[in-house]
């Protein structure tokens, strides 16, 4: 569920969230084809290769990063494990599962020499989240040897990419290996990195997960007449405007039951929205996000004036305070 305003379109109307495609599949963008990252659900890489190989030691691949690679090898070329080689180093921490990050992808079939995608390197990068559920499994494996500003080489055999179907439509017979060159070209925090505070009287107390996952606790006082904003982290990236869109991890409580009803963290994937002028979320979540810092993590106890008013929405029933925890992981 996003904390959409009343009114606006709720969260189980929310297609992004939809059944994982078992195909990928090409959109027309702006008059050109970008190649969705989606794939086979369900099937396991193998989590130790995700180094370099002999499948990847056969490709040439020439040009800056940013540009559009020049890629040849010989046909036909086949991988038994999935293959990452780093070929332009960048630079931060390597991608981990759920983070999100803006890439630029070419993709080759290795048995063939086809070229399925060419990325258009004039074109702005497309977002991709490391979510073992909806992307290729030798992409979501190969990705996690990526770093902002790194251009890898990943070999996807068939039992991490399209399986025994294949894919007709993009010409990938069953038994065929995938190429893939990915520039990163921008990286999104995994969580808040911010600088702890001292925990605030009166608010939910927050107990994080390894992961960074947040379980609140809701007090026994009765809830606030009005919303109110703590920050749990500090940190120190740009600061969000009104009108910005940003992306988040949050996970929302209410205060009457303190349970759960809408999170991020549930769904594997953070999400991105507008806050403030022009935004698409209650006007307590943008109270709670505007003026803050990316890398900084938020707890805001929101009004039902504030929220989802007397009618309330889904999960949420009619006049309910709420309690968001929210981490500030970038500005798109």
């Amino acid at each position: 569920m996003l904390p959409a305003a009343p009114g606006d379109r709720h969260p189980n109307e929310n297609t992004n969230r939809g059944p994982v495609r078992r195909t990928l599949a090409l959109i027309a963008t702006g008059g050109a084809l970008t190649l969705a990252l989606t794939g086979c659900a369900g099937l396991i890489p193998d989590e130790d290769a995700t180094g370099p190989g002999p499948a990847t030691d056969l490709v040439e691949v020439t040009g800056s990063f940013g540009t559009t690679p020049r890629v040849s090898f010989p046909t036909p070329v086949i991988a038994t494990e999935t293959e990452c080689d780093v070929l332009i180093e960048g630079s931060g921490d390597t991608l981990e599962p759920g983070q999100k990050a803006l890439v630029k992808l070419s993709v080759y079939n290795a048995a063939t020499g086809v070229t399925i995608q060419q990325a258009d390197r004039s074109a702005d990068p497309i977002p991709a989240v490391l979510d073992e559920g909806t992307l290729l499994p030798g992409l979501f494996a190969g990705l996690q040897c990526a770093t902002e500003g790194s251009r890898v080489l990943i070999a996807v055999p068939p039992a991490d990419g399209f399986g025994e179907q294949g894919s007709v439509q993009l010409g990938i017979a069953p038994d065929d290996t995938l190429f893939f060159v990915v520039d990163v070209e921008r990286t999104y925090l995994p969580r808040a990195n911010g600088v702890e505070r001292a925990g605030v009287a009166g608010f939910p107390a927050v107990v994080l997960a390894p992961d960074g996952r947040p379980g609140i606790t809701v007090p026994s006082d009765d809830a606030p007449d009005e919303t109110q904003v703590a920050v749990l982290k500090q940190g120190h990236g740009e600061t969000v405007e009104s009108g910005d869109s940003v992306t988040v991890h949050y996970t929302g409580v209410l205060w009457d039951t303190n349970e759960v009803f809408d999170s991020s963290w549930q769904s594997g994937s953070p999400a991105s929205f507008t806050v403030g002028d022009g935004g698409d979320v209650i006007p307590g979540f943008s109270e709670a996000i505007v003026g803050q810092q990316v890398g900084s993590q938020v707890i805001a106890t929101i009004t039902p004036e504030d929220g989802y008013g007397e009618q309330g929405s889904g999960a949420v029933p009619p006049n309910a305070t709420l309690v968001f925890v929210v981490d500030i992981l970038g500005i798109d």
